[in-house]
């Protein structure tokens, strides 16, 4: 939902609410501008790290990445 500049002066603590609960609003100035007031905070702390990510299975043995290496470090050195 789009807010006025005269809605966001009247219900600031509302919005700012909203804005903790939504991640974001907008709001547009009479003379057509749009602004976006978010919050900086994260909406809910991450409990897992994000290097823990989940593996995939391909069909590369470990002599198949051992043997790229190889190559890259001939065609590199």
């Amino acid at each position: 939902m789009m807010y006025t500049v005269s809605q966001v002066q009247k219900q600031l603590l509302d919005l700012l609410q909203k804005v903790l609960r939504e991640g974001q609003i907008q709001f547009q100035s009479g003379d057509g501008q749009i602004f976006v007031i978010r919050s900086i905070l994260p909406e809910k702390p991450s409990k897992t790290s994000p290097l823990d990510v989940r593996g995939i299975k391909l069909p590369v043995t470990t002599n198949d990445i051992l043997q790229a290496v190889r190559e890259s470090r001939e065609r590199y050195a």
